[in-house]
């Protein structure tokens, strides 16, 4: 069972709903490289040094300074930035709803988790069940660690609330600052690319995708470890595979199954071995490298 980061409540008009807020992601671990001295083979240490006096200085002597100009700065001390962080209330407080699907993903930052708390099971189900309805979802104010943030509360297709953070309009760029295409396409076009989305449409299932980043980079860690060198592959020139073919012609190809097909990405040294040791290569984790490199 997961551990809740907070418990809270949603208001929603005269109703409370008492609620615990969990993580809806987690990091995996993942691979952390040190920088080492090329030299000798060593760890680099970081050190804070003062570019007037050159001398290096603790963090115990720092303190926070804004540059109003260039060279002059003014200095807040931690009580002074802490008297200026928003008050936590420990609610959730609606203020409308709106469409499901008005929000564009693009201002979506980081998801929780809502769940019921004691006493909150039947408001639970009850706000959830009439936002399922209604095909809405709430926005609310939410103040968490000294800061105020928007929020959408939304039914999950799991079957719970999931609280979305969002991002506010002024940390979203516009598409109006971009040259976009003006113009439109022909209904030929249209509806061949319409028949060709309609043919590959299928559900996302997120246990499908995979980081093989990762895994490549665990193979090639294995490799090194074992003594192995990894063979370097050329890059294609920029520009030495694009072609220049008609739209409708290669839309009808795409239907037929019949498109001619790009030159697929050099495999690196480490998958190739993995392939041949089997169908799927297994490398191991970076805990295992670590072990293997204290022996």
């Amino acid at each position: 069972m997961p551990r809740s980061i907070a418990d809270l409540t949603l208001s929603f008009g005269l109703v409370s709903i008492p609620v615990k807020v969990y993580a809806a992601t987690e990091a995996k671990e993942s691979i952390h490289f040190n920088m080492i001295h090329k030299a000798c083979g060593s760890r680099i240490k970081q050190q804070l040094v003062c570019i007037k006096e050159e001398v290096v200085v603790e963090r115990k002597d720092l303190v926070k300074g804004y540059e109003f100009a260039p060279g002059q700065y003014v200095i807040f001390a931690p009580e002074e930035l802490k008297e200026l962080e928003e008050t936590g209330t420990h609610m959730i407080d609606i203020v409308g709803f709106v469409p499901a699907g008005s929000v564009d993903p693009v201002y979506y930052e980081k998801a929780y988790y809502l769940a019921p708390d004691k006493r909150g099971d039947k408001p639970y189900l009850l706000l959830l069940e009439a936002m399922r309805r209604t095909g809405r979802a709430a926005l609310a104010r939410w103040t968490w660690k000294g800061k105020s943030y928007t929020v959408q509360v939304r039914p999950s297709l799991e079957g719970g609330l999931v609280l979305q953070q969002l991002l506010y309009a002024e940390e979203v760029r516009s598409f109006k600052d971009l040259n976009l295409p003006q113009g439109a396409v022909s209904d030929k076009e249209l509806d061949l690319a319409m028949m060709l989305v309609d043919q590959i449409a299928t559900d996302f299932d997120p246990g499908q995708y995979r980081n093989d980043f990762k895994y490549r980079l665990e193979a090639a860690i294995e490799q090194k470890i074992e003594g192995q060198e990894i063979t370097l592959t050329e890059e294609p020139e920029p520009g030495a595979s694009a072609q220049v073919i008609d739209l409708m012609e290669a839309l009808r190809a795409s239907l037929s199954g019949k498109a001619p097909k790009t030159a697929a990405p050099a495999k690196t040294a480490a998958r190739k071995s993995a392939k041949k040791a089997g169908d799927t290569p297994k490398p191991a984790p970076a805990k295992k490298a670590a072990r293997k490199t204290g022996k």
